[in-house]
């Protein structure tokens, strides 16, 4: 398992070591002891699922303080564009942006801290989503950034076709840095 540090230092990638036969493969998705020998810590109170068809944006999402979310995604089946923005105002990044291409090929996980939007697209013909959370959902908490924002100009690759979102990721606010 490698843990590759993103150009938002805190945003981290997991390259899984895959193993393969003639079975089929198996990999370690989550292994406490390895992670926190490279810096990684996170505690998981809450994991959600989620299954999406193509061409829908999800996000961007994130909880206020003191129920901010740290996330650990990755996908089961398909294939996405996982976004994550800096939200944190004394950050030197704020405002920024980190994407990955997240599949059931690559199997590689991101993992969020604290402090970011998050948001992914759907590439493939359905995909499902597992993401793994520090902190448990509070409704009251929630906050929503406009996937489209054009200060975040967040580079989505998207597919022809209408971007399917929720009513609530339609009228949410956008970014005031």
């Amino acid at each position: 398992m490698k843990v590759v540090t993103m150009n938002i230092c805190d945003i981290k990638l997991i390259q899984p070591s895959i193993i393969k036969d003639p079975r089929g493969f198996f990999y370690e998705n989550y292994h406490k002891e390895k992670l926190e020998k490279q810096g990684l810590h996170i505690q998981i109170k809450q994991e959600n699922m989620s299954r999406s068809s193509q061409g829908t944006l999800r996000g961007l999402h994130y909880q206020f303080a003191p129920y901010e979310q740290a996330k650990w995604v990755h996908v089961t089946h398909g294939h996405i564009f996982d976004v994550a923005v800096d939200i944190r105002p004394e950050s030197s990044t704020y405002g920024q942006w980190v994407g990955v291409h997240l599949s059931d090929e690559n199997r590689q996980v991101l993992v969020i801290p604290e402090g970011f939007a998050h948001g992914f697209y759907v590439l493939s013909p359905t995909a499902d989503v597992v993401y793994k959370c520090s902190e448990l959902y509070h409704p009251e908490s929630e906050g929503a950034i406009r996937w489209n924002d054009p200060t975040l100009n967040i580079q989505w690759p998207l597919l022809d076709g209408p971007v399917q979102v929720s009513y609530k990721d339609r009228v949410a606010d956008f970014f005031h840095p």
